[in-house]
């Protein structure tokens, strides 16, 4: 018989001898009790989850009902893309057969089943001014004649047949504009396989667009030719697609957006808005568009201050010298930046934007895919470009004495162009842009004798030097587990209206505080 000391535990002496029980005998009856419960309750938890293991490991007549939602409950919130528990795809890339036989792999998958694809994201609001770019053609459908018409200024056609491309070049574009915007469709191909439809698409990389929309108005004008290219504006009805730096600009060293966007990021930290010079920054060519010429005689002198910093830069000099002076993330150093058009939109808008701060946006002519989802007063300060110095230094004397409310529209800025502008964005642009033109198709597209099949192997394996690097850096590794993201609804007349009106009020605004600066400095 096991003997019992009655110390109001009753535990038998084989145990009150052990060391854990000398430690018990130090702590009271409720510190025991306590312990004692929480390691009944996390048996229970340990037990539970076991018990879940077990059951989704049986046979799969009980997977569906047991794994609905098991991965991530939580609703989506704003853009949220939710994370997938999928294993993630890759398609090889195969350059020493391509070599030897000079052919595109037939194995790439050119289909994917979309019911085990992932939910996805509300696409960001700038993706509604797809409905407005091909209203145009809405209701007439797209004809060849009309696809044939926009091969007037065009650089290629590329064709999409059954999730493969194929190239007819007309006219080499300047620098690699046009092989990184066709290595930017083919990543996309990748991204979304078999899910881009059959279609004929006339691209034209010069900067300028050239669809007059007067020409093509009226009850005996011509149907418009549908011509794509980096930028639009009022008068004209080019369709906007994202430019070819996205995926990387040798020729200037600037890198492909994901790595970008996360060393600009990096860049913000390194100063903080108020420890930044109080000057507006703007460093560019300013050879090529007289706008940019008048800008910089409002840079400071001996005899003038009107808050500006502006450096011309020399890209055959950075050249020579490893852009050492241009690297972008090193820029983020002046509380204000300038963007100013060049001979057209400039790329240069979203770096500018990504700095944190305030963007001193001279008044535009044109826009690119995602500018018409900027806001003035939220996103940028609006700049006259008739009296450019002027609206500087207002600008900047304002955000000076009221850094709060300049420091948020610095921020508002670059959480656009991180959160909205990420390159899952950018790659679902351009595919319901493209998904939504090819159903305008009315005719069958076809092959002609002199389209050749387009692949990533066929451009990446004879590539060199940083035109090599930057492709292997943005290369799409394979299918993407997550469905495009939902596009939003178009615009009815009377929002569109109340939002344009909207903007135009902000920058009336912004015009008469500055009106009333400086006529309250011509009497002092």
């Amino acid at each position: 018989m096991v003997e019992h000391e009655n110390n109001g535990w009753g535990l038998p002496r084989h145990f009150r001898d052990g060391i854990w029980w000398q430690f018990i005998k130090t702590l009271s009856r409720s510190t025991v009790l306590v312990v004692f419960s929480v390691v009944l309750i996390v048996g229970a938890l340990f037990y539970t989850r076991m018990l879940d293991t077990h059951l989704l490991s049986r046979d799969s007549s009980t997977k569906p009902l047991l794994t609905s939602k098991i991965y991530d409950t939580r609703p989506f919130l704003g853009h949220e893309i939710p994370k997938n528990p999928h294993n993630q795809i890759e398609i090889p890339l195969d350059c020493n057969t391509h070599n030897l036989t000079k052919s595109c792999p037939t194995n790439y998958p050119t289909t994917k089943d979309n019911d085990d694809l992932s939910p996805s994201a509300t696409c960001p609001d700038y993706f509604r001014w797809i409905h407005e770019d091909l209203r145009p053609w809405a209701h007439i459908g797209i004809t060849k004649e009309m696809v044939d018409r926009a091969k007037e200024t065009a650089n290629f056609k590329l064709v999409i047949l059954n999730g493969k491309a194929y190239l007819e070049t007309y006219e080499k574009a300047f620098q690699t504009r046009d092989t990184f915007t066709l290595w930017g469709i083919l990543q996309l191909l990748r991204r979304y396989p078999g899910m881009v439809p059959d279609m004929e698409l006339v691209f034209d990389c010069v900067d300028w667009p050239v669809v007059p929309m007067d020409r093509y108005s009226g009850p005996d004008a011509m149907d418009p030719p549908p011509l794509f290219r980096y930028c639009g504006n009022d008068v004209t009805m080019d369709l906007v697609f994202p430019d070819w730096s996205f995926w990387g600009w040798p020729e200037v060293n600037i890198k492909p957006w994901d790595i970008l966007l996360r060393e600009l990021k990096e860049g913000n930290t390194r100063k903080s808005w108020l420890n930044r010079e109080p000057y507006g920054y703007w460093k560019g060519n300013p050879e090529v568009a007289e706008t940019r010429q008048d800008l910089m005689k409002c840079n400071v002198s001996d005899t003038q201050e009107w808050n500006a910093r502006l450096y011309a830069q020399d890209w055959g000099k950075e050249s020579q010298q490893g852009y050492k002076q241009s690297d972008l993330a090193s820029q983020c150093t002046h509380r204000y930046k300038v963007y100013i058009e060049g001979s057209a939109w400039s790329v240069s808008e979203k770096y500018i934007l990504a700095c944190d701060s305030v963007t001193l946006l001279v008044k535009p002519h044109y826009y690119d895919f995602f500018t018409r989802g900027l806001n003035p007063l939220h996103h940028y300060w609006p700049i006259k470009e008739d009296d450019k110095c002027k609206s500087i230094k207002y600008a900047v004397d304002w955000g000076n004495s009221h850094k709060e409310e300049a420091q948020n529209i610095g921020k508002a800025a670059s959480n656009f162009i991180q959160e909205e502008l990420k390159m899952d964005y950018v790659y679902d642009y351009m595919f319901h842009l493209l998904n939504s033109y090819g159903k305008l198709f009315t005719y069958t597209p076809s092959l002609s004798p002199e389209a050749t099949e387009l692949c990533v192997e066929s451009m990446v394996c004879k590539a060199e030097g940083r035109e090599k690097k930057f492709m292997m850096e943005s290369l799409v590794k394979g299918p993407s587990n997550t469905k495009p993201c939902t596009m939003p609804p178009p615009y009815d007349p009377p929002s569109l209206h109340a939002q344009l009106k909207g903007k135009n009020s902000s920058i009336e605004q912004v015009e008469s505080w500055e009106k009333s600066y400086w006529d309250k400095n011509m009497k002092s």
